[in-house]
């Protein structure tokens, strides 16, 4: 069971990461060329009129007071209007239509490199210097060693181009489907509204059609970077169920005549799954904030994307406000792997 008091220290602990984010995020910003002024008003545009918007966005007043305004207005979830990729337009806004996008294609790459590598690990561990161990060792690190922007486009050409089993690009048939946004994951979507309409009007297979669609668009680029992720966590399944299957306490559960599956599974696994987690953890957060390829080479415009696009425009609030969410989603992310931590063994509270 995991304390309350556990949990509070580790949320504590997320107010100076978040601050030290924020000011380095506000330093590196200050400090990189082009004049987002300049930005707005067009490069034609003449200089007081350019000077005229920094006395109404505030870039003329001095730093300290712009760092200030800027810390002050985070902390209250205010991140300011886009500059330019969607003029005056809350960055809130923006980014609570696209961060489902991209946390929904993160959760089911990061689902399905778990279904896998955690089995895959264990076999190899189990199986050590078998072929069955050599085949999964070797499928492991093609994996990490191929990129995505080589994978995404192989995969495409061979499952929608050749066996035409799935669709290319994008997130569903908008030609088909028309979907009204209500948690922003358009697998959840659709399917809430297959249920609607089946509570409507009775059970139908064409009431799930947007999901069904839906879902088949999400199969490649969730199995593009599953895959890698997939082979992260096999290296690091296997390498720690083999430092815990040499321990004394192993041993012994087989001395006293306890099966080996059952030794493994009761006793093993669960120490083993403890470096595994902060590798899950770690890679998580990566893929919220490295699927801009994923999300380019399948069309599919997430906050990666996003995020590219504001700096390649120079859209600073753009760029502060995603940078900021990236953090508060990956220092949440380390606190369920420090919760989960101390409910697998209760002596890391301590």
């Amino acid at each position: 069971m995991v304390s309350t008091r556990f949990i509070a220290k580790r949320l504590l602990l997320l107010i100076p990461v978040l601050f030290g984010v924020a000011t380095l995020v506000f330093a590196i910003l200050q400090l990189s060329p082009g004049n987002p002024a300049r930005a707005i008003a067009g490069q034609r545009a003449s200089e007081e009129f350019v000077r005229q918007i920094e006395r109404e966005l505030g870039l003329n007043d001095p730093i300290w007071v712009q760092y200030g305004r800027f810390l002050t207005d985070a902390a209250q979830f205010d991140l300011g209007d886009s500059y330019t990729i969607q003029r005056d337009t809350p960055v809130r806004t923006i980014l609570v239509n696209k961060l489902p996008i991209t946390l929904e294609l993160a959760l089911y790459g990061q689902l399905i490199g778990i279904l896998l590598g955690i089995p895959f690990g264990i076999i190899s561990a189990v199986k050590q210097d078998t072929i069955t161990d050599h085949l999964t060792r070797v499928g492991a690190l093609s994996g990490i060693s191929i990129p995505i922007f080589w994978s995404g486009p192989l995969v495409i050409l061979l499952f929608a181009q050749i066996l035409g089993w799935l669709p290319t690009s994008g997130r569903i048939d908008a030609q088909r489907f028309a979907i009204e946004p209500i948690t922003g994951l358009i697998t959840v979507d659709t399917f809430i509204q297959g249920i609607q309409a089946t509570i409507a009007s009775g059970f139908a297979v064409s009431n799930f059609g947007a999901f069904f669609s839906a879902v088949s668009h999400m199969i490649l680029p969730a199995a593009t970077i599953g895959i890698y992720s997939m082979a992260l966590i096999s290296r690091m399944m296997r390498s720690s169920m083999l430092e815990v299957i040499r321990q004394d306490y192993i041993r012994t559960a087989r001395a006293k005549g306890q099966g080996a599956k059952i030794t493994l599974m009761k006793h093993g696994l669960r120490n083993a799954l403890i470096p595994v987690i902060t590798v899950i953890g770690i890679q998580f957060g990566s893929l919220l904030g490295g699927a801009v390829l994923t999300e380019t080479v399948f069309g599919i415009g997430g906050i990666g994307t996003l995020l590219v696009e504001a700096i390649n425009v120079g859209d600073y609030p753009v760029v502060q406000g995603t940078v900021l969410v990236f953090a508060f989603l990956f220092t949440l992310v380390n606190l369920g792997v420090d919760i989960t931590y101390s409910a697998l063994d209760p002596r890391i509270q301590q």
